[in-house]
């Protein structure tokens, strides 16, 4: 069993959604179905900007398991990248953490539903992709994978915001597949963008029943890689 990885890093903190503040370790897998045009991981994925050797490394199981290990975390958010394109592979290093009493986070764009067993996984960070992102409708919004996930019930729903008219794509998109538990995080990888489109969109956000996200980790570090 082997996973590609792009990159691991902790202890540090979740930097968004529900778990925000929490002390946890990332594992960041490669590859995407997905090309955002604002996406702060590219090298999971744009081989036409970045070495595509030197970016992603082939691991056993049991290695990615020692590195988490070496963090001395009770968390573990796997990121990526689009993370079930490694479904299969996945499960295994899952199965090992539960055993141990880790809280496994995993986030993922929504186009792949689960298939995997429903006690592994603590909470599914689903981030559908609007407009703004610049991939085709029918590459990035799979409604029946989205109601899967909202089936779990161990799934949140975050929305990447650019402006205050996204916030209808996102109500659309919440009705159609009965979506419950609905955040809202603006775009962007500088304090000062997060802080004004925050402040544009948290009264809005506020009155359709959602919540707000902020990027703590780039509040607190900015537009850097492995914090």
């Amino acid at each position: 069993m082997t996973l590609v990885v792009n990159e691991w890093f902790g202890p540090t903190i979740q930097g968004e959604g529900p778990s925000t503040g929490q002390r946890c370790g990332f594992v960041r897998l490669g590859r995407c179905n997905q090309a955002c045009v604002w996406c702060d991981e590219p090298q999971t994925w744009a081989w036409d900007r970045f070495d595509q050797s030197s970016e992603l490394h082939e691991m056993a199981v049991d290695e990615v398991l020692g590195v988490i290990e070496a963090m001395d975390v009770d968390m573990v958010v796997v990121t990526g990248g689009e993370r079930l394109l490694q479904q299969a592979d996945l499960e295994s290093l899952l199965r090992v953490l539960k055993g141990r009493a880790m809280r496994i986070e995993i986030e993922t764009a929504g186009t792949i539903a689960p298939d995997m067993g429903g006690d592994l996984v603590d909470q599914w960070n689903v981030s559908p992709k609007l407009a703004n992102s610049g991939n085709p409708l029918e590459r990035r919004y799979r409604p029946d994978v989205l109601r899967a996930f909202e089936a779990t019930r161990r799934a949140i729903f975050k929305f990447v915001v650019c402006e205050r008219s996204d916030l209808d794509e996102v109500d659309s998109i919440v009705g159609e597949c009965g979506l419950s538990d609905v955040w809202i995080m603006p775009e962007g990888t500088s304090a000062p963008t997060l802080l004004q489109r925050s402040a544009e969109l948290a009264d809005d956000v506020v009155k359709r029943g959602w919540n707000l996200s902020s990027r703590l980790h780039i509040l607190l570090w900015g537009d850097r890689r492995g914090v």
